[in-house]
């Protein structure tokens, strides 16, 4: 007799199978809303969350990180809405439209609903709900539908922004993703943001939260250029040191299009954010950046996977991490250039600095080339900081807290100077200095 084979399943998996049959009628969206729903879960019922098996997901096991499922935050409350404000700081100095989310909702009385000229807002639950035609622009990266992250959020999405850009907009798009509580939740928001032909735009996300609670936070971002576009995106990531946050950018780039992203993580207990984008169309630029400054046993993972798939494009993807105590970074980058991207330039470079003797820095660049007349490279490195340029500074009367301030402040600069906006350069700047000065 054969024996019969029992899938053990954990107990987040566990919540999160059977949550899934009981929300799915309550959230929002058509029929058409509801199949692709029921897609995404179905690979996550099939699969069950990733672990270290799973080679994209190898250093980063979230089967062992998220042995509970928290519940999905309901609706704040005014005075939960006043918290998570107060604890609201990044950014604040920038003038910009702002998008205020607060435990994963939307919430009007902090944001600036109506938009501004050339861009328009639309909650994500009226969009699904009814039937919104750039609704239809969801799963426009092809290499992320596959992805575990991006499958639960598009399972449980309940609320998030649609967002259409037409024209040159002078002041940044701030996404201020703000959570507080006592007790921990999930959450699962999506904004898409469709940049149409010629139009430009800067996208500033923060994610805060007041507290520390061990909120599991699946944020994505999908962004969609026309022809001829200019995006400027940034990301923060300063969420609470219990945080376990998951978030994804994809992006689908036109012909022409110029694309700069940078992401800069100082919180979460755990985080792991991917970019997945496609060269949709003939001579596009994106660049892609990443500093990452950890302390503690904090545990940051950056996964990254563009393909190349129209000719002439180039990409460039640097990433600097500076890990203290026995924090953990990871870097996983991967570039694809298919058969018919010729003359394709692609270069990736991920760097570590380690302070001290119990840090981790995992990385795993990788290169697919089928085409044969390309230009691709790819490096790492990881080592402790010059000790013989600390003995110049400090010859030169530098205390050697001092000495490593300014070390660090230029291997970090690098990655940050890609950002053009003064102000939020500015405001990240300083978000280097204030993690530098805690450290000593």
């Amino acid at each position: 007799m054969a024996a019969e084979l029992k899938v053990v399943r954990t107990p987040a998996e566990e919540a999160l199978t059977q949550r899934f049959p009981a929300l799915k009628s309550a959230l929002p969206g058509d029929a058409k809303v509801l199949r692709l729903r029921e897609a995404a879960f179905d690979l996550i019922a099939r699969r069950g969350l990733p672990h270290r098996r799973a080679e994209e997901w190898k250093y980063t096991d979230l089967r062992t990180l998220m042995r509970e499922a928290a519940p999905f935050a309901e609706k704040p409350s005014s005075a939960e809405v006043a918290a998570a404000f107060n604890g609201g700081r990044a950014f604040t100095e920038v003038q910009a439209l702002r998008l205020t989310f607060v435990n994963g909702h939307l919430t009007p009385e902090l944001s600036d609903p109506k938009g501004c000229a050339g861009v328009e807002i639309v909650p994500l639950g009226a969009a699904l709900a009814s039937g919104h035609p750039l609704i239809q622009h969801f799963g426009a990266v092809e290499t992320a539908r596959d992805n575990a992250a991006y499958a639960i959020n598009t399972a449980f999405m309940n609320d998030g922004a649609v967002i259409r850009v037409s024209g040159a907009v002078a002041a940044p798009l701030h996404l201020r993703f703000l959570n507080g509580g006592a007790a921990p939740f999930a959450t699962a928001t999506r904004v898409l943001v469709v940049v149409e032909e010629g139009a430009s735009l800067t996208l500033v996300e923060s994610h805060e939260s007041s507290g520390e609670a061990g909120h599991q936070l699946n944020d994505v971002v999908e962004i969609v250029a026309g022809d001829r576009a200019a995006i400027r995106h940034v990301r923060l990531n300063a969420e609470g040191p219990k945080a376990l946050a998951l978030s994804t950018l994809t992006a689908k780039l036109g012909r022409e299009v110029a694309f700069d992203t940078l992401n800069v993580v100082i919180g979460s207990a755990v985080s792991r954010h991917q970019v997945f984008a496609t060269f949709a169309g003939e001579h596009a630029k994106l660049n892609v950046n990443g500093a990452a400054m950890l302390r503690g046993t904090q545990h940051a993972d950056t996964t990254l996977v563009v393909e190349h798939v129209a000719p002439h494009g180039q990409s460039r993807e640097l990433f600097k991490t500076v890990i203290d105590d026995e924090a953990v970074g990871v870097f996983q980058g991967k570039i694809i250039v298919q058969p018919k991207a010729q003359k394709t330039d692609g270069r990736m470079m991920s760097a570590a600095v380690l302070l001290g003797e119990g840090g981790t820095m995992n990385n795993k660049p990788e290169l697919e080339i089928f085409a044969d007349d390309v230009q691709c490279a790819h490096g790492a490195t990881c080592g402790q900081l010059d000790e013989d340029l600390l003995f110049y500074l400090m010859a030169r009367g530098l205390p050697r807290p001092q000495a490593e301030t300014l070390l660090i402040e230029a291997f970090l600069g690098e990655a940050i100077e890609i950002v053009e906006h003064e102000g939020v350069r500015e405001a990240l700047v300083a978000v280097v200095s204030d993690w530098l000065a805690a450290r000593h």
